[in-house]
């Protein structure tokens, strides 16, 4: 399973990148605003960081606007993949974005999508199954071997993770702080400590 971490903060990116945790990059207009920083700035340096997909949101609800700003997108790099939402309009291939059932997911990839995006912590959110979602689009792609890569969304926790990784979801975008998550359980830690202290005990440490 692939790891992108859902952010257009310059520093979250830059250090799970440096820790080799991610494969790619999710933004979102939202994602961006609330940087304060100006869209140009914070979308070349995340381009020139990441060599993996960058995926990029047009806001232009019609199909021909969508397709204008997805040209303009594609310039900040060859890794961009140019994200747009679930509506009719949205017919080009991109990362589809703002699924929330299969038959959305199915018309995306009849349509060509590169991934479809399900947001199952909203889904969770209106007390529909997130995760079920996302089994049944595993299951519907398989079935009509669709090439659309399933990229789970609105990731709130580990546990997203694990079920969306067992189901055989392609990618997990998740936030700077799910990303941390993974890497933390408290038996680690106690087992660090335990052997820390031991370590103390030893005689004739490295010289």
């Amino acid at each position: 399973m692939k790891f992108f971490i859902d952010s257009a903060d310059i520093k979250e990116i830059r250090e799970v990148h440096s820790l080799g945790l991610i494969d790619g990059v999710t933004t979102n207009p939202s994602l961006v605003a609330k940087t304060g920083r100006g869209f140009n700035e914070v979308v070349s340096e995340i381009c020139k960081l990441v060599a993996g997909p960058i995926s990029l949101e047009t806001v232009s609800l019609d199909a021909e606007g969508m397709v204008r700003e997805g040209e303009e997108l594609i310039r900040y790099g060859k890794n961009v993949v140019v994200k747009v939402p679930l509506t009719f309009e949205g017919r080009i291939k991109t990362n589809v974005t703002l699924c929330f059932s299969p038959v959305q997911a199915l018309l995306a990839a009849k349509a060509g999508a590169a991934y479809i995006s399900p947001f199952v912590g909203r889904l969770d959110d209106i007390s529909q199954s997130g995760m079920e979602v996302v089994e049944q689009i595993v299951k519907i792609y398989a079935n009509y071997h669709f090439s659309t890569e399933v990229l789970v969304a609105s990731i709130r926790n580990p546990i997203h993770v694990l079920t969306a990784a067992l189901m055989g979801a392609h990618v997990a975008t998740m936030p700077y702080a799910v990303i941390k998550q993974l890497t933390q359980h408290p038996l680690t830690d106690v087992g660090i400590e335990r052997f820390l202290k031991d370590w103390e005990k030893v005689p004739n440490k490295f010289k």
